[in-house]
């Protein structure tokens, strides 16, 4: 397994490119599937959770070549309508072939979902929808075993956004006969980036970006191509290195309304932002960061994935904040490495208070899962002395050479393969 070796406390300065959402190609990918021919993926990053998706999908009969982020898949040729266990362990995305393959072949038998370590992350609504839809369910050791001859459109109403059921049910209801509303839709982008992909494909599809949106269903949808949304969680991770290191940085590429909950607290703690189209820029030069309370929320509240990163941003603050998740309340996993460093946090139920040290020391610290492997690379930036983060394969999954773009903006950090810790 990798490690990451960090020499702290080098101010970040210079400009990196954000790649393509992972989690936006987590939806954009099995969405292929609800056509018959080749279709084609602009910017798609070349992360561990893409390639997972990637074996999934070759299994099925998928046929795909992957060149300078130009991912062509072919769904001209499926053979199975199964998603092992095999593959579906290692990433809870991998339940988004539920929808298409129960939308155009009218069966799905799908593993129940694995992936990080934390939390429970129940697949009832994405059940609830199908069987709205008119599929029938099984649950057979293990196993969702769904069965439809043709979809029919209905309301579908979640208790909570879901962005994953959202997604699912979407692809779903495209080629359902007839009407659905899917009230209480998730509205992040990644959900308006696959609307538009599907409405590309000949979807119909009204209410993109809002709660509620209607699907007319139609008979056929054709191949088509679209360009992945920038991944707006690494955009923010790189915005929390340069504020954590009291850097000056331009992050190319990420987009600003994407990040409006995110920007403004940075602006609170006492960092100076600039920003375009283009990019996003930071100085938190001589800032004497400000403590600044996070309660996160479903799109456009503050994302849950940015919370690990702003709890190591906030130790190094001038006070005492709190950081509350709302989304998943056990998500706290790098709260003992992060103690491990130097920082002063208590987690009670799902809030973290966070009283502000005056440095971080290196140490030896242990990744859980992919959020909280970079709340401690940005903590091994912003340390004194030698961070050694364990278990970076985590990272890997969701961020792209996430070393590389860091010492292009000066950090001193390096890859040791193969490491036995």
């Amino acid at each position: 397994m990798d490690k990451f070796i960090i020499h702290g406390g080098k101010k970040l300065k210079g400009s990196v490119k954000v790649s393509g959402a992972k989690n936006a190609s987590l939806a954009l990918m099995p969405a292929t599937l609800v056509n018959n021919g080749i279709n084609k993926l602009y910017n798609t990053p070349e992360l561990n959770d893409v390639y997972t998706m990637l074996k999934l999908l070759s299994q099925m009969g998928v046929k795909y070549s992957f060149n300078n982020h130009l991912l062509e898949l072919d769904t001209s040729s499926i053979t199975s309508y199964e998603a092992p266990y095999e593959h579906v362990k290692k990433m809870r995305a991998s339940i988004y072939v539920l929808g298409p393959l129960l939308a155009r072949y009218g069966y799905a038998k799908v593993s129940m979902p694995g992936g990080c370590a934390w939390g429970p992350r129940p697949v009832n609504l994405h059940l609830m929808a199908m069987e709205k839809l008119g599929a029938e369910i099984q649950l057979d050791q293990g196993y969702i075993i769904a069965r439809s001859n043709r979809l029919k459109g209905n309301y579908i109403n979640f208790d909570i956004p879901s962005v994953g059921a959202t997604g699912n049910t979407l692809m779903a209801a495209v080629l359902a006969k007839g009407n659905t509303i899917i009230n209480n839709a998730a509205c992040e982008p990644e959900i308006t980036n696959l609307c538009n992909y599907l409405i590309k494909m000949g979807a119909k599809i009204n209410g993109i970006g809002t709660s509620i949106l209607e699907v007319e269903g139609v008979d056929e949808l054709k191949p088509a191509e679209i360009e992945t949304i920038p991944d707006r969680i690494e955009a923010g991770t790189l915005l929390i290195a340069g504020a954590i290191t009291r850097g000056n940085i331009r992050v190319i590429g990420g987009v600003t309304h994407h990040l409006h909950s995110l920007l403004s607290k940075l602006e609170d703690s006492g960092c100076k932002l600039a920003y375009n189209k283009d990019y996003i820029e930071i100085n938190a030069e001589d800032v004497e960061v400000s403590p600044v309370d996070v309660t996160t929320a479903v799109f456009p509240g503050f994302p849950t994935d940015m919370q690990a990163q702003w709890i190591a941003y906030m130790s190094l603050a001038n006070g005492t904040s709190n950081v509350t998740d709302t989304i998943y309340t056990d998500r706290f996993n790098h709260v003992p490495e992060l103690v491990r460093l130097g920082a002063d946090i208590i987690v009670h139920e799902n809030t973290a208070r966070i009283v502000g040290v005056k440095r971080l020391t290196g140490a030896k610290v242990m990744s859980t899962d992919l959020r909280a492997s970079a709340s401690l690379v940005l903590a091994g930036l912003a340390a004194e002395g030698t961070t050694e983060v364990l278990r970076v394969y985590h990272i890997d999954r969701g961020y792209q050479k996430i070393e590389e773009k860091l010492k292009t903006l000066g950090a001193d950090i390096e890859r040791v393969e193969g490491s036995e810790y």
